[in-house]
């Protein structure tokens, strides 16, 4: 771990017993990485969108100062801030009466990191149903999915989070991108 990782980690911990001055401290450093996980999701949608990453960003913020969570390191942090985002996007989505399936709601474009090397838009709003589905069956892969794909961890910051081995991620998230693959084909198959 290095020594940011270490300053972030300490300062979570702080801010888990109550130390508002841990939490000042703390969103300078971790700024810039919630700007990229909020990009992340913002990069492929469609013109016109009301939302930056820079107001996802301040959205999702004001949501994870009100958690009280015992911080477990820099990658839980950003675990969990990643789910907040999409919650945020989704809630947006559904409030803006976008169609269930296309109709100019968000898409966010999965990588090679879920679906197959060609790359394939997606609706927000499907994706988050696909999740839904998969937490049902396995909520470790939903959350696998939300860490890998949505907060950008890599693998080994997922098995720490999830407190399992890098191989068990391995495995676990090719099992998850080809259950999200299929579920989502099948939507826009139904659709």
């Amino acid at each position: 771990m290095n020594e940011s990782s270490q300053d972030v980690t300490k300062l979570l911990a702080e801010w888990s017993k109550g130390d508002r001055a841990a939490l000042e401290t703390l969103m300078p450093l971790v700024y810039g990485e919630l700007r990229r996980v909020a990009g992340r999701y913002l990069k492929q949608e469609k013109p016109g969108h009301t939302l930056s990453p820079t107001a996802l960003v301040h959205e999702a913020y004001l949501r994870l100062v009100t958690q009280k969570l015992p911080w477990q390191s820099r990658a839980h942090f950003f675990g969990v801030a990643a789910q907040m985002m999409r919650r945020i996007l989704v809630d947006h989505a559904r409030s803006h009466h976008y169609a269930k399936r296309g109709g100019g709601a968000l898409t966010l474009e999965l990588t090679e990191a879920v679906v197959p090397p060609e790359r394939r838009e997606i609706d927000l709003l499907a994706l988050d149903d696909a999740l839904q589905s998969l937490a049902k069956l396995d909520e470790r892969q939903s959350r696998m999915v939300e860490l890998r794909f949505f907060a950008g961890l890599s693998i080994e910051e997922t098995s720490e989070v999830l407190g399992v081995s890098a191989p068990t991620v391995k495995r676990e998230w090719a099992s998850a991108r080809a259950w999200l693959f299929r579920e989502i084909s099948r939507g826009s198959v139904d659709a």
